[in-house]
């Protein structure tokens, strides 16, 4: 288990910014969520890793500094609203996202904490000559679960919507 009370020491450098509403998976999009939540909070209290909060208007949001989303569905079971596609259907299109300023490994200090939290490998650490292992991302494997942002010292981790191309 990661002490992450050791790591608040690094709390005050640069963050990455965060969504302002990252909201939840499976939504149709963000229009019918907005027009058609009732904000009843079922899926607060059913959310099993507590990651679902209370945001601006009082719309449930994602807040990944609380944990990670293991995609149980409960969220779109809980909810008695049509705002939700089915659970078979890809989550999201959200990818992790990495400020290399405020890493550490980019820094020359030894940190894996993402890597060693990331189930899917989408972080990895390649071995570099005369320096720290650097993570290397691999977008395509990454579910956006959000495992990796609050494990982050630096706090260097988001999780963002990806580039629509």
């Amino acid at each position: 288990m990661v002490d992450l009370a050791r790591r608040s020491l690094f709390r005050s450098r640069k963050r990455i910014p965060q969504l302002s509403q990252q909201r939840l998976p499976w939504l149709i999009n963000e229009s019918t969520f907005t027009d058609q939540c009732t904000r009843c909070e079922k899926c607060i209290v059913l959310c099993e890793t507590k990651i679902i909060v209370k945001g601006d208007g009082g719309f449930p949001i994602v807040d990944f500094q609380k944990g990670e989303c293991t995609f149980c569905g409960e969220c779109v079971s809980a909810c008695p609203e049509p705002l939700f596609q089915p659970v078979s259907a890809k989550p999201w299109q959200h990818k992790i996202s990495l400020a290399d300023d405020a890493c550490l490994a980019r820094q020359s200090v030894e940190c894996r904490s993402c890597g060693e939290l990331c189930e899917p490998g989408a972080i990895r650490f390649q071995l570099t000559l005369g320096s720290v292992a650097q993570p290397k991302i691999e977008a395509d494997e990454c579910t956006g679960c959000g495992a990796c942002v609050a494990v982050c010292p630096t706090q260097a981790i988001a999780i963002k919507l990806e580039e629509q191309e």
